[in-house]
């Protein structure tokens, strides 16, 4: 009777095993906090107070802050009276990159958030629930001299949630608010050199726009993009585990088809989460630096939506495959109120995605938290997704109490075995807990990690080596869980050695009266391990 490997394997090849796999693991945390740079870069923009004096402002004219060609210039707000410029013809110009930069497709992606500087005026408070409205362009370029070509045109609402903290007395005008910062933009790819934004606020006091909004002096920009450096670390990772994986699942696979029974449930879902992990290895990434794929992130949300989808499952069924006391096994229908769960808010996040990036396919500046239907809609998703977890790890805490319950009610039957075969199924038994545990310590080390990285200032430093946190959870993370999958399909594939029929009783110590107990209860069910016989024979009986 053939087991699996795991179960198999000699503890010394098995220890052997565990001790490259960890080397890997600690290669890949070790290359992103050393090797690689920080993910993202964040980089400040001061627009610059432009003058549109044409009276037809529809018609496109693009203002440079700066430059050869750069604009009629105003410094504040308060020069704007004297020479009679009307709002209407201030446009904020936002040239990006900074003077002398470019750039990149490395970048990957931009992500914008907006700061306005507001000043309180007694005759110009900010009313309640005060929205302003900008009407923005964005152009771009790849060369210095070339001209501007427009890529966006929209007109972008947002609502402004500002505190004013001193006495709204005379003394205190010029004063500043404090305001949240606002969503403004994102870009799911960098195809061009040179971007230039174009911001105005046209005032209509006739249809109440950009009216009780106070003094706006100046906004500011906040651009997130991808670090260069990481992207190739991250890539050069991509394209390293994407033929690992897959090599070993194509083994893995052809490992069961060689077997002269069907493949059993745990096996398919061992080889879908294969699948899944191979799905969102592919370094499809590369051809976002030749192309202008600005579908590059929703694709990345979907992959790791199917992938941790297919993990959370795989949990699930592995537990419940383990489990003596439920008879309906085998069978994906039997976990439909598990699954269910995992289902539906997989589901809610991806059309929350949809909501979001979706959009911003067409219209960068969307943003479904700037509207309260938007929000109302969207913290709906997400509290249904985030119940749904909830539901789904209480199942998954009372299948494992079940499964260790089980085990170990079986462990009572062990004593009556001679000495060889019940330290041949403690060994067994103990692999198996093994398992649960690693499963255990990756979640939880996925969680810690991300926590760690939020809490902390990106890097640390020890000595002379700055060590690049919130890389090291990327890549660590990242290796982890490939390494999870890789260790699963080897540890769990089909042995070529044998026990019972195929090996002699004198080599287990196995007398006839108690070999023909653990012939009743071990080898008449087909299964890919000899735990899962274990505890399947129960059931049926």
């Amino acid at each position: 009777m053939a087991g699996a490997i795991i179960e198999n394997m000699s503890t010394k090849k098995l220890c052997i095993v565990g001790g490259i796999l960890l080397v890997f693991q600690i290669i890949a945390f070790l290359v992103g906090g050393l090797i690689a740079p920080g993910p993202t870069t964040a980089v400040s923009y001061l627009s610059v107070k432009c003058v549109d004096a044409r009276k037809n402002h529809h018609k496109t004219k693009w203002l440079m802050p700066w430059g050869p060609n750069q604009c009629d210039k105003i410094r504040d707000i308060e020069e704007a009276i004297p020479r009679e410029i009307e709002a209407n013809d201030i446009v904020f110009s936002v040239h990006i990159p900074l003077p002398s930069m470019e750039m990149s497709p490395w970048f990957q992606f931009m992500l914008f958030i907006l700061q306005l500087d507001i000043a309180f005026k007694l005759n110009n408070q900010i009313r309640e629930n005060a929205e302003v409205s900008m009407d923005v362009s964005l152009a771009y370029r790849d060369d210095a001299f070339a001209e501007w070509t427009e890529m966006a045109h929209e007109r972008v609402p947002r609502k402004l949630k500002c505190t004013f903290t001193s006495p709204k007395t005379p003394e205190h005008e010029g004063r500043y608010y404090e305001c949240d910062v606002l969503p403004f933009m994102e870009i799911g790819s960098v195809a061009h050199k040179f971007y230039l934004l174009n911001i105005r606020l046209p005032v209509n006091e006739k249809k109440k726009i950009n009216v009780g909004i106070g003094e706006i002096k100046d906004i500011r920009l906040v651009g997130i993009h991808q670090n260069g450096g990481f992207t190739k670390v991250w890539f050069a990772m991509k394209t390293f585990l994407t033929p690992s994986i897959f090599i070993i699942m194509v083994w893995y696979w052809r490992r069961i088809t060689m077997m002269s029974r069907p493949p059993v449930l745990l096996e398919k879902v061992i080889f879908a989460l294969g699948i899944s992990m191979t799905f969102i290895n592919i370094p499809v990434e590369w051809f976002s630096i030749g192309f202008d794929w600005t579908w590059m992130l929703l694709f990345g949300d979907i992959r790791q939506g199917i992938f941790y989808a297919m993990l959370l499952s795989f949990w699930i069924i592995f537990c419940g495959e383990h489990m003596m006391d439920q008879h309906e096994r085998n069978h994906i229908a039997g976990y439909w109120k598990q699954v269910g769960p995992i289902a539906v808010g997989s589901f809610c996040l991806f059309i929350f995605d949809m909501c979001e990036r979706g959009v911003q396919l067409t219209n960068p500046f969307y943003s479904i938290w700037t509207t309260d239907v938007g929000t109302e809609l969207a913290m709906a998703f997400i509290i249904v997704a985030g119940i749904c977890l909830c539901l789904y790890f209480l199942f998954l805490c009372f299948m494992v109490f079940q499964v260790f319950r089980n085990i170990s009610g079986k462990q009572s039957s062990l004593p009556a075995m001679s000495k060889v075969r019940r330290l041949h199924y403690e060994g067994l038994i103990f692999r198996f807990k093994f398992l649960m545990l690693i499963t255990l310590a990756c979640a939880a080390m996925t969680v810690i990690f991300f926590i760690v990285s939020q809490v902390t200032e990106g890097h640390w430093k020890w000595g002379g080596v700055t060590v690049q946190v919130n890389s090291a959870f990327f890549t660590g993370i990242y290796g982890m869980w490939n390494l999870y999958v890789f260790a699963l399909m080897f540890l769990y594939a089909p042995s070529h050695k044998n026990y019972g029929e195929d090996q002699s009783n004198g080599d287990l110590g196995v007398h006839s009266g108690e070999e023909l107990q653990l012939t009743t209860t071990i080898t008449h069910v087909d299964g890919p391990t000899e735990i899962y016989k274990l505890t399947r024979k129960e059931a049926q009986e």
